[in-house]
């Protein structure tokens, strides 16, 4: 059945929009900003978009640096993070970003996310598909905008008024144009308080994984073991032929290192396939045209602790091509794909059941702790390994058959707890800052729909 709505000429806004998009029915609910004294964005903040260092050159270290691709839970993963130099950051103080700043993705597939800059982010600087929004007045908190804005109000704000035709856009007109209501101070603090437990809760998850990790090196003699790169080495003919290659890359001294490093290890070290198994991707969700399914890729990747943080919702009948892969709890997934090996992650109960692109490879624990088989396959263990193994020219990526060749070291199960228990905390610390920023988001809708005493009691409830 069709759906429309009539809609007065005169009733026509801002720039006269006459798409049928823009009154769609779904827009009515922000009618209920209309009880509330409201503020234009461009009456309270400073509005700047940045730029892309020159040739998109960045930098091992030096100033952050963030694209839409790093935001994740209404603030800046720091995993994926580039830098950029000193230089460039002074010549464009416009678009620095410091903490509390509010950052729309502006451009493309991300148009619409949005992200508070924490406290760990001192100082930065963002691309040109990013808006920083710089809260000016006093009487407002910025953390309460940023929530705002990710709650179902702010985002039927920001989808509205889209444009752009071969790829959508979000000019600072519009961003300028965006109505906040005016909130009492009391509410504006108490949900700032929240974001902040949120934060602190992300802080908490990336120290205990660094701890698990930084056990695990230790234990292995790899803590600031860096392996020498070497521009220019030698090898047997006879190696070359055993291997059945001869690209230079994979005979990278370096890579060498690692193993030798491993192989060194007291306890000893095994085949990784003795101790895993590596799950084919032959499942067919097309025979379940009618079932919903979750599907991961490589995008949904959050890989500073290694876990899945979106997915897509796709019918068993229009599934990718590449989604034969069912995830189980417990399986640790790893990008098989060069320039993303660093895309591993530790399937939890949430995602039981989900498809997964036939991009990864899907390794299911057999006499391994799976927190452990995460740590290995995310550090310098599996990935210089990995690394040394890819081949292929148009799609540069890991064969299958290598597996076989590759090695782990063999903890002892005590050690195997310490890092499985720091691994279990850390994923424990991301769900709750998961669950607590939908709660204030949540918070912030119950203060919009049925008041601020009502908001306030709900965020009480809070721990």
């Amino acid at each position: 059945m069709a759906v429309f709505s009539i809609v007065k000429l005169s009733e026509l806004e801002g720039a006269k929009r006459i798409d049928a998009e823009y009154y769609d029915p779904v827009f009515y609910s922000l009618e209920a900003l209309n009880k509330f004294e409201v503020r234009k964005l461009n009456a309270i903040s400073d509005i700047a978009y940045g730029t892309t260092p020159p040739g998109g050159k960045f930098e091992e270290r030096g100033v952050p640096f963030v694209r839409s691709q790093n935001f994740i839970l209404g603030m800046i993963n720091r995993a994926d993070i580039v830098y950029c130099d000193a230089n460039f950051h002074e010549q464009n103080k416009k678009s620095a970003i410091r903490p509390g700043d509010i950052l729309f993705a502006a451009v493309g597939a991300t148009i619409g996310q949005v992200a508070i800059v924490q406290d760990s982010i001192k100082e930065g600087n963002i691309n040109q598909n990013i808006a920083r929004v710089r809260i000016l007045d006093s009487s407002t908190n910025p953390y309460y905008v940023g929530l705002f804005f990710l709650s179902k109000y702010g985002q039927l704000q920001i989808f509205r008024f889209v444009t752009g035709n071969a790829q959508a856009y979000l000019n600072s007109f519009q961003i300028g144009s965006f109505k906040i209501p005016v909130l009492s101070k009391q509410i504006q603090d108490e949900l700032g308080l929240c974001f902040k437990k949120v934060e602190d809760f992300v802080e908490n998850s990336y120290s205990l994984y660094s701890q698990a990790e930084t056990l695990l090196l230790e234990e292995l003699g790899l803590k600031d073991f860096k392996p020498k790169y070497e521009k220019t080495y030698t090898a047997k003919l006879s190696d070359a032929f055993s291997a059945h290659r001869i690209d230079a890359e994979y005979f990278q001294p370096a890579y060498e290192e690692v193993v030798r490093k491993i192989k060194e290890y007291p306890n000893g070290f095994s085949k990784l396939l003795k101790h895993v198994e590596n799950i084919k991707p032959n499942f067919d969700p097309t025979k379940y045209p009618d079932e919903d399914f979750c599907y991961v890729e490589l995008a949904d990747i959050d890989s500073s602790i290694g876990i899945i943080h979106s997915v897509n919702k796709v019918k068993g009948g229009e599934a990718p091509s590449r989604a034969r892969r069912l995830l189980k709890e417990g399986d640790v997934i790893v990008s098989s794909v060069e320039g993303s090996l660093e895309k591993v992650a530790l399937v939890d109960k949430e995602h039981n059941g989900c498809l997964a692109s036939t991009g990864f490879f899907q390794f299911r624990p057999l006499d391994i702790l799976p927190e452990v088989l995460l740590v290995l396959s995310k550090t310098i263990v599996l990935q210089s390994q990995l690394k040394k193994k890819c081949s292929g020219t148009i799609l540069t990526a890991v064969p299958k058959e290598s597996l076989r060749d590759i090695i782990i070291p063999l903890l002892s199960f005590s050690s195997q707890q310490e890092i499985a228990s720091l691994v279990q905390q850390s994923h424990e610390a991301r769900k709750k800052a998961k669950e607590l920023l939908e709660l204030a988001k949540r918070a912030v809708e119950i203060a919009i729909e049925e008041g601020e005493e009502k908001a306030i009691n709900f965020l009480s409830r809070i721990k």
